[in-house]
């Protein structure tokens, strides 16, 4: 176990599928949740909101396959592929029916887990992940997908791609420690290499969107209004198709779970509070659209 300075996060490793992956697990309470960390980013994207999640349900945290301080696998770098590791990674945890939190690249790969295993899954917290068809995404993101190759970011220093990305975080300022994390994890080849996950984008988001009607898991979708890599119409996309979804845009950029980590938290607690298990059915609600002071 590696301990970090002013966070409740402690991370760890273990083999999950023949991979070493790093994780982080809050005291055994009666619920779950799996939570998968965002990119370019880690685990301790959650560091805002752990303590209160943690209050009342037991919370693993994993870097996905690829990212953070996770191993790499290439077969995983799809959204479809890495679905099917969100169960194998529930399953070997013990986590029955658990909720799925999966911001960013975890929400396209959540909802392919969920359409591939009904049932499985409590519920998702999805958003801030590219979705709609044809893609709508931000320059920088959009070039990440639709390069030709990878050779001119092969050429880039990882730590300013990274460094980059992370200028979105408009209101919270990251600790140090978590932005050496966020930095470092993708030194190397690691970023360029991440990019194919993205890049799968044209060839899967058409297959999960004719998935959409048929998953019948209830989806929280949290989406920032002002969101320059991932705009909102992404989520407006998902919750027009998913029959049991619930969308709140709220007032940040892209980084929710950190810029707006109160209103994050807030919207999770109630969801996981009870608000899953009525959303959809008679009652299918427009949405709502909330604002952090």
């Amino acid at each position: 176990m590696v301990t970090w300075l002013n966070t409740p996060i402690q991370a760890q490793f273990r083999v999950i599928d023949g991979l070493s992956i790093r994780f982080a697990e809050s005291e055994d309470r009666g619920d779950h949740a799996l939570l998968l960390s965002p990119w370019p980013e880690s685990l301790f994207a959650f560091d805002q909101i752990w303590a209160r999640l943690a209050e009342r349900t037991h919370l693993v945290a994993i870097d996905l396959p690829g990212f953070g301080r996770s191993q790499r696998r290439d077969a995983l770098m799809s959204p479809s592929a890495m679905g099917d590791f969100i169960i194998r990674t529930a399953d070997a945890f013990g986590l029955a029916s658990p909720h799925v939190i999966g911001p960013d690249i975890g929400t396209a790969a959540a909802l392919f887990a969920a359409a591939a295993h009904p049932g499985r899954l409590r519920s998702l917290v999805v958003g801030s992940g590219g979705s709609a068809v044809p893609l709508q995404l931000g320059s920088r993101l959009k070039d990440w997908v639709e390069a030709p190759g990878l050779e001119e970011f092969r050429r880039a220093d990882p730590r300013q791609i990274v460094a980059g990305a992370l200028t979105g975080i408009e209101r919270h300022v990251l600790p140090d420690s978590i932005r050496e994390d966020y930095l470092s994890c993708y030194e190397g080849d690691r970023m360029v290499e991440s990019m194919r996950y993205v890049r799968t984008y044209p060839a899967e988001l058409p297959v999960l969107r004719d998935l959409l009607p048929q998953i019948q898991t209830p989806v929280q979708i949290i989406a920032g209004r002002h969101d320059p890599a991932v705009p909102p119409v992404n989520a407006e996309f998902l919750h027009q198709r998913l029959p049991r979804s619930k969308l709140d845009i709220i007032d940040a950029g892209h980084f929710t779970w950190e810029d707006a980590a109160d209103e994050y938290a807030a919207l999770v607690m109630t969801w996981w509070g009870g608000d899953h298990a009525v959303t959809g059915g008679l009652e299918r609600k427009n949405g709502s659209e909330g604002k952090k002071e």
